[in-house]
């Protein structure tokens, strides 16, 4: 059984739902009957929970992704920069150009090998395992375990 209801709407509105009518070549009472019982149905809201659930824990697991590659950056330069510290002696005044010289070209060689894994799309990052679990502390020096 079907009921007839009579309603105003905005202009921009009915103009909206003729052109949809036109293109899909289906009465106007048709799409405004289904855009009302989509409005009025207990799924739609269930529906759309669900997708911002799913989105929300996609954004959270990237967010962890992110939190422990910055963690295992900060901690692979902390180390670095201990053991540069622990084992490079200090150079006389006459060998610091030289020094310099080849300090240059070694980091230009650097660089070079990180734009060229970084253009294979190779990671250090993903070399890592995700869980680690180590009971004894590191040693960075030489001589340590």
């Amino acid at each position: 059984m079907r009921d007839r209801l009579n309603l105003t709407l905005p202009v921009e509105l009915i103009g909206r739902i003729n052109e949809l009518a036109d293109r899909k070549k289906l009465p106007r009472s048709a799409i405004v009957e289904a855009a009302v019982s989509s409005f009025l149905s207990p799924d739609h809201a269930d529906a759309r929970e669900a997708a911002f659930a799913r989105r929300l824990d996609r954004l959270s697991r990237q967010i962890q992704r992110m939190e422990r590659d910055l963690g295992v950056t900060a901690e692979t330069l902390a180390l670095f920069v201990r053991f540069w510290l622990s084992v490079t002696p200090p150079l006389p005044p006459e060998a610091q150009a030289s020094a310099q010289a080849k300090g240059r070209e070694r980091f230009d060689g650097f660089v070079e090998t990180l734009g060229k894994r970084l253009q294979k799309g190779q990671s250090f990052l993903r070399e890592i395992p995700e869980d680690v679990e180590s009971d004894e502390p590191v040693d960075v020096t030489m001589g340590g375990s």
